[in-house]
């Protein structure tokens, strides 16, 4: 069996839902088992994460960066770090915000970062944009990212309506792709 964890940080419920996702898309892969892990409660898992095959990041973007919670919990692996723990594992990652934007790129960019300083091997989105005159709200990476999955929240709407469809099964397409990645490369 390979091993996928999701590990998150979610301010107001929007990026749990968001990592919930991505979580169904890697455990519905047959031969991976899926564990999603907040990172408050990090503390009982790191030989969890040393032991994965795959690890994806997700953070809500606030003011253009990761959150300081995901911030505190990336500064903790140092020591893991120094030791390349998670040396050659797969990597991706996701973020959600309120503003179209938001600069999420900024936070996949600051995984990106976090990944390959732990000498992990980066796993992109791998879809192509949804970005036709006939595209909707719901369609599969409408936010058009390449280095992982956007989500868009409206700031007045609750974790129970928000982030939309389509941004909910762009996180589980690529839970599942890295998890297919994993079989395929370990």
């Amino acid at each position: 069996m390979k091993s996928v964890i999701i590990v998150f940080h979610s301010g107001y419920g929007h990026t749990k839902k968001q990592a919930e996702a991505v979580y169904q898309g890697a455990a519905s892969v047959t031969g991976v088992t899926a564990q999603l892990i907040a990172v408050e409660e990090i503390t009982n898992h790191w030989e969890d994460l040393n032991a994965a095959d795959a690890i994806i990041f997700g953070a809500p973007t606030y003011m253009g960066s990761l959150s300081a919670k995901f911030k505190h919990f990336m500064e903790d692996s140092s020591k893991l770090w120094y030791t390349q723990a998670w040396k050659n594992k797969l990597a991706a990652g996701f973020t959600n915000s309120a503003s179209f934007n938001g600069d999420k790129a900024n936070t996949l960019i600051e995984l990106v970062t976090f990944a390959a300083q732990h000498a992990m091997i980066w796993v992109p989105l791998s879809l192509l944009p949804s970005n036709s005159s006939k595209s909707e709200r719901n369609d599969l990476n409408r936010m058009g990212s390449s280095l992982g999955a956007m989500a868009q929240s409206d700031s007045d709407v609750s974790a129970e309506i928000a982030p939309p469809p389509g941004d909910l099964a762009t996180a589980s397409y690529l839970g599942k792709h890295v998890a297919e990645l994993a079989l395929r490369f370990y």
